[in-house]
């Protein structure tokens, strides 16, 4: 992965850059960024930039043996940690999962949690870092390196580490082996235990912005420049989610749309009317039958139309990013969320992702969050 196959970033790039240039290569960096922002192939980057031996002011050369290796992620001071499901009571660790984790890698560098469950069929299960994998790094970084640089170990997703994997981790960190780089890759600082925060120097990366992002589409997704420019609009600066776009020509979010709007047309309907509550509760058994990532994409969904929606009751239509549909649907709803209840519709949801994702009851959960948005509504 080279620095210029990544989109935007450029700041942050040359103060990389400038770290191995001066010999200031920190042992342990977090890369802390919203999904999609671009922290895996940046942290990736930054590694085969140290390894390269013909690197240059701006990139690593991409053509030496060291970078041919990082390009097929088959370096084999390389080593990679990311969440896995378990199976059995048997040891489960990432390279269990290593066949898989390089080509759904060297296809979608922007990989996203969902899409890497999505493709160990995870059936609903959520991944996770164990304490056998903390084992495997200290087993691995007890041996010297291959090629006699630095051995990296990049761990995606690193707030996935349960209690026990950290806390093993922690005297390592703070006192590597000679060239010892760890690289952790994180989406929230806020889940992961504050022993390990403390060991790691981190590194805040932005969205990229919407030029940088519509060059990089161009270049990378075989689209037209205006078809680049609304992707990289409506995705707000996520990479991952602007190429499921171009890719799936909104399907999905057609769908969501949908359920959005049958949702607050039954939820206001309800008021006084006992046929639209057994409507409410069919839609919430429908969405029930969703695979559970696409019910926690679903409830992401509602929070951002509610969000542009009150942006555009707020007289401020410059700061949305809507499609030609849900302007449409959003010109006539958004005096419905309003500062009366847009906080509590904001939480109502964001509850019922966390409920979601902690394997509650579907059915429960739905029309438990749309009985509470008829009063909301209402308010």
């Amino acid at each position: 992965m080279l620095f210029a196959e990544i989109a935007g970033q450029e700041k942050l790039k040359q103060q990389l850059i400038q770290t191995v240039r001066e010999n200031r290569i920190s042992h342990a960096r977090l890369f802390l960024a919203p999904e999609g922002a671009g922290s895996l192939p940046l942290a990736i980057a930054y590694a085969q930039y140290i390894s390269c031996p013909h690197r240059s002011e701006t990139d690593s050369c991409g053509q030496c043996p060291s970078c041919n290796k990082y390009g097929k992620l088959i370096h084999p001071d390389l080593h990679f940690v990311f969440p896995v499901v378990k199976s059995g009571s048997g040891k489960t660790v990432s390279d269990m999962f290593l066949k898989e984790w390089r080509e759904t890698l060297i296809q979608n560098p922007y990989l996203t949690y969902n899409q890497w469950l999505s493709a160990i069929s995870s059936e609903n299960k959520q991944g996770s870092i164990f304490v056998d994998e903390s084992r495997e790094i200290l087993n691995k970084l007890s041996l010297k390196s291959y090629e006699g640089g630095f051995k990296v170990v990049i761990i995606w997703m690193a707030e996935k580490m349960n209690v026990q994997a950290a806390n093993k981790l922690l005297k390592i960190l703070e006192e590597p082996p000679e060239k010892t780089l760890f690289l952790l890759i994180a989406e929230s600082s806020d889940l992961i235990l504050p022993t390990i925060l403390s060991r790691t120097q981190l590194v805040k990366i932005p969205k990229p912005d919407v030029p940088s992002l519509t060059d990089y589409l161009v270049k990378n997704c075989r689209c037209s420049e205006q078809q680049a420019r609304n992707a990289a609009v409506l995705s707000n600066g996520n990479v991952a989610r602007a190429k499921i776009r171009l890719q799936s020509e909104d399907e999905k979010e057609d769908f969501f749309l949908e359920q959005f709007v049958r949702m607050m047309r039954t939820c206001w309907s309800v008021w006084g009317k006992k046929q639209a509550m057994l409507e409410l509760m069919e839609w919430g058994n429908q969405m029930a039958d969703m695979n559970r990532e696409s019910q926690k994409s679903f409830l992401l969904y509602c929070l951002r139309m509610v969000r542009e929606n009150f942006v555009l009751n707020c007289r401020q239509p410059q700061l949305t990013s809507l499609t030609e549909a849900e302007s449409e649907f959003s010109n006539k709803f958004n005096p419905y969320i309003h500062p009366g209840n847009i906080v509590p519709l904001t939480e109502e949801l964001s509850a019922a992702h966390y409920h979601i994702e902690s394997n509650g009851n579907a059915k429960i959960i739905f029309l438990d969050m749309a009985c509470k948005i008829v009063m909301l509504l209402r308010h």
